[in-house]
């Protein structure tokens, strides 16, 4: 007997694994097991994905659902994992709670470098592995220095061709390659869901056959203040800067997709700019998955900070995007290899910015298959060189090559010169920054071109 267990933690992530199953991406097997774990910080009061509107919709694609948050309670899915000598006795107990018996057992998982999955795959030791992307981070460097007992059972890694052209770093440091989910299963699957949840409140196709400004525009809240990327103010202001550039390029339809985790507050003061502004603005607040709202809405326009679903809008459903907000993220983000980076460099680097209204018109893309491909690699090696030291020589090639005005905000001068790649501080200077006078020096220098309004 052969058993898979799918391990999902977001309906994005299901719908994902949904149409990997529909195009045969898996083995037949004797039986299928869909394991949630509801990663949120109170998972008590938010809904797991099987709770999601829609999730019925995909349930039929399992032979069973079990939940990973009541197999390990009292712990919290994100800070637990197995103790090694305890191992055989987990396996053994979910064995035992599952049905599984001696089971052959394959695995399917999202993030495998951190929990939940990585415990699953620890428990499992003798199982398999097929990573699955949920979001732009695959395109990034595995985000920390995996174990070989679990990296070298990684099979392939399944991703949505969400940046046509590039191939993701996830795990290359152990030879794994990557396979596309096709984008056409993937939005079949999605349109099962368009008439659940929030979207069926909103009419179908309210953009069918309407001139581009009287079809609305979507705004992606993300909740940036709950990570301490930005103030609640900071964010706050970012959605007004969102709301205020899709006005100026003359839509008067909004449709503000909130997070469902963020407070109430900012649905307000967006809804008092609106009424400024004139314009008419639908808040969705309830749990639903942006790409439905695409598909019952056709929007004329998609904006965000750095949301996977800006990428899914423009790469699946052919809709204009814009980003806001973006530069300022790529600097605040610490550590330099936080994994977010990634994607807010992809963000930046391909959608026009929002207040560009050319670029914005025109769909213009930033970058082109080969020169994004370079700049991720190079950041890639900036965030993990100890995980991907082979990049260095073309990191280095880059840099001396291309690092200018527009590209310095995807790097940190700290970094380069921790690092001992162009543009950090040449070593026979290194010792300034720890240098108290030639620190005052600079101080004052400061001080005197503030004082010149330079």
């Amino acid at each position: 007997m052969t058993t898979q267990i799918f391990l999902a933690s977001t309906l994005y992530g299901t719908a994902t694994l949904a149409a990997a199953l529909d195009t045969g991406c898996f083995d037949a097997a004797d039986r299928r097991i869909l394991l949630v774990s509801n990663n949120a910080p109170t998972p008590e009061t938010t809904p797991s994905v099987d709770a999601m509107p829609g999730f019925e919709r995909l349930r039929g694609r399992f032979d069973d659902v079990v939940s990973w948050n009541e197999a390990i309670f009292p712990f919290h899915p994100g800070g637990w994992s197995p103790r090694l000598e305890d191992v055989p006795l987990w396996e053994r107990h979910l064995r035992l709670a599952w049905g599984l018996g001696d089971d052959d057992v394959a695995l399917a998982v999202e993030s495998v470098q951190v929990q939940p999955a990585l415990g699953v795959a620890q428990i499992f030791t003798d199982a398999p592995l097929t990573v699955y992307a949920d979001g732009l981070m695959s395109y990034g460097p595995t985000r920390t220095k995996l174990a070989p007992l679990v990296g070298t059972r990684v099979e392939r890694l399944l991703h949505l061709d969400l940046v046509p052209g590039l191939a993701p770093l996830l795990l290359t440091e152990f030879g794994v390659e990557p396979e596309i989910v096709p984008s056409p299963a993937f939005t079949k699957v999605l349109a099962e869901l368009a008439d659940t949840g929030a979207g069926a409140s909103l009419q179908a196709d309210t953009g069918a056959g309407l001139p581009d400004v009287e079809r609305p525009a979507v705004l992606l809240g993300q909740y940036l203040s709950a990570l301490g990327i930005l103030s609640a103010e900071e964010e706050e202001d970012l959605h007004v800067r969102m709301l205020t550039g899709a006005a100026g390029l003359g839509h008067t339809r909004v449709v503000f997709k909130a997070h469902p985790t963020a407070p109430a507050r900012f649905s307000r003061v967006l809804e008092r700019e609106a009424e400024k502004l004139g314009v008419d603005l639908t808040v969705v607040e309830r749990p639903v998955l942006a790409e439905v709202l695409f598909q019952r809405t056709r929007p004329a326009l998609v904006v965000g900070c750095f949301s996977t679903a800006l990428l899914t809008a423009s790469a699946l459903y052919g809709l204009p995007v814009a980003r806001v907000g973006t530069e300022t993220l790529l600097d605040r983000l610490t550590p330099y290899e936080n994994s977010n980076r990634v994607p807010a460099t992809l963000v930046d680097a391909l959608l026009p910015d929002l207040a560009d209204a050319a670029a914005v018109a025109e769909g213009r893309r930033g970058m082109d298959a080969d020169a994004l491909a370079a700049l991720v690699r190079t950041v890639g090696f900036a965030m993990q060189p100890r995980v991907l030291p082979e990049l260095r020589p073309a990191a280095e090639a880059y840099l001396r090559a291309y690092l200018d005005a527009r590209t310095w905000r995807y790097f940190k001068k700290r970094r380069l010169t921790s690092l001992g790649l162009p543009g950090g501080i040449p070593a026979r200077l290194g010792f300034l920054p720890h240098n108290s006078t030639a620190r005052r020096v600079v101080r004052r220098a400061r001080a005197i071109r503030r004082s010149l309004g330079g």
